[in-house]
């Protein structure tokens, strides 16, 4: 088992292991307003809550279905928007970084680098966001097993940086799905990383409407809830004022106005879950 991860303090307050903390935000930066609409109402419920909470927003979305699909401003301009959502709001920020000569960049404004679950193997893309220094949050690959995440790990914990987190988003199960099998959170846990669960891409169903994916958001509330019981220490969900108009992953996006709900009853089920037990 590797050494437990130190909690890391962003925006003054504390993620990691021990009190529960939501990634949360449309899956790609469709507008700079439509991002700061959401950021400022993520806001306003950590701030109700006292739940740490990372806005995330992809500048890019590299791995669309379709050469059609919205993929978003790109990185000059989406790290602009992301620098700009920071400063309006206080809160911290995560995006996904593609490419090695992205990271250094990405790292001047984002908290977080996100290295995506199709990437996850990929070492030179590892190297350099360790290397940055920043909270690196990687997520499982939908094909690889979560006991293989230790030497994914071990890659980024070599540049010396120790802040890694895990997430878990599904594996594949057959054609156009995913399962989600919640042993992987205590066998990643075992890496001494945070472990996150990706409630909503986990309710995706990848390439399920031919030239997009597909998704069932009516999952989202009850695997998330079984995560954080399960052990999560983080929760990321994709959310959106309007879902069905979403440019990217509507079908699997949670609904804004719904969240609140929602992230109350995780706080208290992780509360229960940990009552007289150490997270």
């Amino acid at each position: 088992m590797g050494q437990p991860v130190p909690e890391v303090v962003m925006a003054g307050k504390p993620f990691g292991r021990n009190r529960l903390f939501i990634i949360a935000g449309p899956c790609v930066i469709e507008s700079p307003d439509l991002a700061l609409e959401v950021a400022e109402s993520l806001a306003a419920i950590s701030q109700r809550l006292d739940l740490p909470l990372i806005f995330k927003a992809s500048f890019d979305k590299a791995n669309r279905t379709s050469i059609d699909s919205f993929r978003g401003p790109g990185l000059e301009e989406g790290l602009k928007v992301m620098a700009r959502v920071k400063e309006a709001t206080g809160l911290p920020v995560i995006s996904d970084v593609h490419w090695p000569h992205q990271a250094a960049q990405a790292a001047e404004v984002l908290d977080v680098l996100q290295v995506p679950a199709f990437l996850c193997r990929q070492t030179d893309l590892l190297l350099a966001v360790g290397s940055t220094g920043k909270v690196v949050n990687i997520k499982k690959g939908q094909f690889v097993a979560p006991h293989d995440m230790g030497p994914v790990v071990a890659k980024v914990r070599a540049t010396g940086n120790k802040k890694v987190w895990l997430t878990e988003r599904g594996s594949s199960f057959g054609y156009n799905n995913l399962v989600v099998d919640m042993r992987s959170l205590a066998v990643m846990a075992d890496t001494g990383c945070p472990v996150v669960f990706d409630a909503t891409h986990s309710v995706q169903l990848p390439g399920g409407l031919g030239a997009v994916s597909g998704g069932d958001r009516r999952f989202v509330p009850a695997l998330a809830k079984a995560a954080v019981a399960a052990g999560a220490h983080g929760v990321f969900m994709e959310v959106h004022p309007r879902p069905d108009e979403a440019l990217c992953d509507g079908p699997n996006c949670w609904a804004l106005a719904e969240t609140e709900a929602l992230l109350a009853r995780l706080k208290e089920i992780y509360a229960a879950a940990r009552e007289g037990n150490q997270p």
